[in-house]
């Protein structure tokens, strides 16, 4: 455990969030002031932490002060200085005593090192500023005279930037650079010395540390995206939103499409969500594509030799739950293929291009909006993030083909060239069903979906049931069932013979796979194993 000292003038709000946080480990063993009434004294006390006053006499020199601050800290067995607001320059006598000693500084040094940094910023118009933790160095001669080209040049731990926006004063502007800037940095360089990653160089005035290294998850992120579109409200009336873009991103995105019906209210929170997850599946076929998502989950999806049969087929599968959902296509809508979307109530259309006479059906809709993200290409954004209370999660996108040399089959009915066909194009979709989902399918379309239910055989019997209620001019009956993840029981198997369903494509790495399989060779089925799941939970 690293045992730090913290050494404050003044509140110490930097050393009480590192205590709060205790990074790697790290935790304040001390609390000293120069200054006996320093409030952070109380609030260390507060927290049971020791604390120590040593204050300047008038007639002491700043070598001999510094030696008493370092006697007074000699029982606590002290790692790590921390310094926060210690409005006392340092020499060697308290450096070389007490070994690494480190510092924040509000503003990106080397920028604006003197002790108005915030107003520096201010002053010479400045539109990101941030703070930096450094390595504390002797500022002070031989006679202990303030060297003031010396302060604040240690060598950086690191830094984080913070934005300056128009109307900020001193007063906003340091408390942004105190909760956004010095509360992130602060606690990472402790983490960094904590976890004994940090190399100082004092002789090159040089700090190394070992895996802040780029890469496609590096050990910090710095993300800027700028609001692209103020939202009528987020997924709910009483909720603010905005859409926020990444300038950078060159794969086909809804963010950055062409909305090409002027005068058409613009997208909302949730259709610019429906929208990215219809676009996000389609990308998933060669062939003509059509989806049509509802809160995120298809009601259908379908490939043809043609798009207009694409989408017929797409939207035959729950044409009840279509209603008012999302339309992605892969190919420049046609024709053909914007009558039958507006034949009923669609908020969006997303597809990469359209004909003249599919813009003038689809305009002519006076609350459907069309997107053009131009060229679908190929996948570029490998990452996708969620934001969390308190932080954000970061994960490769499932980006995972299988194709049929990757399928074990595990019964003792080899699949058909055809259900091997209508397996891939069901676990193509699978992967954009919220979990636990279920994909029933033949051929190239879909069929009945479950999904996002808490138990997997509920999964297939709302798939089952949409099969048989809501599909139109369609039937499981010798159809092909796709689950995202594996099945803890041979019930669901089971359920899915009754409805009619003959193949099955899962993940397997159950504890039960030989009873599923068993029970997969009684009911005539044939099953084969893709050895990875596709979760979706969000």
């Amino acid at each position: 455990m690293t045992r730090i000292a913290g050494l404050a003038s003044n509140r110490g709000r930097n050393l009480m969030h590192v205590q709060d946080l205790q990074p790697g480990g790290a935790e304040l063993a001390v609390v000293a002031s120069n200054h006996a009434d320093a409030p952070v004294l109380e609030k260390a006390e507060d927290r049971g932490i020791p604390t120590v006053a040593v204050e300047r006499g008038d007639d002491e020199s700043r070598r001999e002060h510094e030696r008493r601050l370092v006697d007074a800290l000699a029982e606590y067995d002290v790692d790590l200085v921390c310094l926060d607001g210690y409005m006392r320059v340092l020499s060697d006598a308290f450096l070389d005593a007490m070994g690494t000693t480190i510092n924040v500084h509000p503003s990106l040094l080397p920028s604006f090192p003197g002790m108005d940094a915030w107003g520096d910023a201010l002053d010479a118009g400045a539109k990101t500023t941030g703070c930096t933790v450094h390595v504390v160095t002797d500022a002070t001669d031989d006679d202990g005279n303030v060297v003031e080209s010396e302060i604040d040049a240690g060598p950086i731990v690191t830094q984080e930037p913070v934005p300056v926006y128009e109307g900020d004063d001193e007063d906003s502007l340091k408390e942004r650079v105190l909760y956004e800037g010095e509360f992130r940095a602060y606690p990472r360089a402790v983490k960094w010395f904590a976890e004994e990653r940090v190399d100082v160089d004092r002789d090159a005035n040089a700090v190394s540390v070992a895996g802040d290294e780029a890469g496609a998850l590096p050990e910090r992120r710095v993300v800027t995206e700028d609001r692209h579109a103020d939202l009528r409200y987020g997924e709910n009336p009483h909720q603010d939103a905005a859409l926020y873009a990444d300038a950078t991103t060159e794969e086909a995105s809804v963010v950055h499409a062409d909305q090409l019906n002027e005068g058409a209210k613009a997208l909302s929170y949730n259709n610019y969500n429906d929208a990215d997850g219809a676009l996000n599946l389609i990308k998933e076929f060669d062939e003509p594509a059509a989806a049509v998502i509802k809160h995120t989950n298809p009601a259908g999806c379908a490939t043809a030799d043609s798009l207009a049969e694409a989408y017929a087929d797409a939207l035959a599968t729950d044409a009840k739950s279509a209603y008012g959902g999302i339309v992605a296509l892969n190919r420049e809508c046609d024709g053909e293929t914007a009558e039958l979307i507006a034949e009923s109530f669609k908020e969006v259309v997303v597809a990469p291009g359209y004909t003249d006479d599919a813009l003038d059906v689809l305009t002519a809709k006076k609350n459907l909006r069309v997107l053009d993200v131009g060229e679908i290409g190929d996948v570029t954004e490998t990452f996708t993030s969620k934001e969390l209370v308190g932080g954000r999660l970061v994960q490769e996108r499932d980006l995972a083909a299988v194709t049929v040399d990757d399928l074990e089959v595990v019964t003792e009915r080899e699949p058909t060239e055809e259900e091997l066909e209508t397996m891939l194009f069901a676990w193509k979709v699978q992967k954009h069903v919220k979990s636990n989902g279920i994909v029933f399918a033949k051929d190239t379309e879909t069929v009945g979906l479950g999904v996002g239910q808490v138990s997997r055989v509920d999964a297939v019997e709302i798939a089952a049931m949409k099969a048989e209620r809501d599909a139109e001019g369609k039937t499981a009956e010798g159809g092909v069932m796709g689950s995202d993840a594996f099945f803890p029981f041979p019930d669901a198997v089971e359920k899915a013979a009754e409805a009619g369903i003959e193949a099955v494509i899962q993940p397997g790495g159950s504890k039960r796979d030989d009873q599923v399989i068993e029970a997969a060779n009684e009911l005539g089925m044939t099953m084969v194993m893709t050895g990875q799941r596709c979760f979706r939970h969000d």
